[in-house]
């Protein structure tokens, strides 16, 4: 209780959270708070490239559809490829940080070796070239993103491992016979956690973002799915008269990874304890 009350006085991580939470909400309510939920799938030509007004609130797109409907259901499909894509990232990257960082020597070196050829290319320049390959679809960019993003758990996990291994209360817990994995996962982990949620939170706006960026290039979801990257893509070709045709979900874009940031800033403040004493 007392850590949801220091990030509810950090006025930037509420603001975060708020903003996830409304994320979330909205995914969850898209159907009930759509006003044309079928235009998700249906077209009307004759309602094409409307400027925003009392009937549809962000415009319509080139097919006529309500892009507010369809940026509601998109925040769907951007939670599912932030959460699956960085839940398999974390479910890869933080065991082989712990056991590269726990045991070093030859095996640690080559598991690190192996995320280093990785982190070697640019995370989005590896991503579209599997994405590509594989095709554009949902589950090839979540793919592609679990892929490429696991790297930064395993370093850091690596890292923090290596520094947590010389402390007293772990040598002291080997010298009383705890078993390797007990060592790792009851006394290393819980210690590093802190580190894992933070990266993990600012981890989801930089999924979401490369995800966009994929979906801009015609690698994501294919249409008519309302997939936010492709819809700035759709909209180029209608810039500037149509402005709020890539406004829309671009603002969205905007506003969830600038939520996820803020409350990883707020929550490494507040699970930081070397920044908290410096505040003091």
């Amino acid at each position: 209780m007392t850590g949801l009350k220091r990030l509810l006085a950090d006025r930037a991580a509420a603001i975060g959270a708020g903003l996830i939470a409304a994320l979330v909400l909205v995914a969850i309510l898209a159907p009930v708070l759509a006003p044309f939920p079928g235009d998700v799938s249906e077209f009307h030509l004759t309602e094409r490239l409307l400027p925003p007004d009392a009937t549809h609130l962000f415009g319509t797109d080139r097919m006529g559809s309500d892009l507010f409907s369809r940026i509601l259901f998109g925040a769907r499909i951007t939670i599912a490829i932030a959460v699956i894509a960085v839940g398999v990232s974390v479910a890869i990257g933080v065991p082989i940080g712990l056991v590269a960082g726990y045991y070093g020597g030859w095996s640690g070196g080559l598991l690190m070796r192996a995320s280093d050829i990785f982190l070697a290319v640019p995370q989005i320049v590896l991503a579209i070239a599997i994405a590509q390959t594989l095709g554009p679809s949902v589950e090839n960019v979540i793919l592609a993103l679990s892929a490429t993003y696991w790297p930064f758990w395993a370093r850091l996990v690596y890292a923090e491992t290596r520094a947590m291994k010389g402390q007293v209360f772990i040598e002291a817990a080997q010298a009383l016979g705890a078993s390797d994995f007990r060592v790792m996962v009851l006394h290393i982990l819980p210690n590093i956690a802190s580190a894992i949620i933070v990266r993990t939170s600012i981890g989801m706006g930089a999924t979401i973002l490369t995800a966009a960026a994929l979906g801009f290039l015609g690698l994501g979801a294919p249409p008519p799915t309302p997939e936010w990257g492709r819809t700035i893509s759709e909209a180029r070709e209608f810039l500037p008269e149509a402005w709020w045709y890539a406004a829309a979900p671009g603002f969205a874009i905007f506003l969830v990874v600038m939520g996820f940031n803020l409350l990883g800033d707020g929550l490494r403040d507040i699970l930081d304890p070397k920044i908290r004493r410096g505040a003091k």
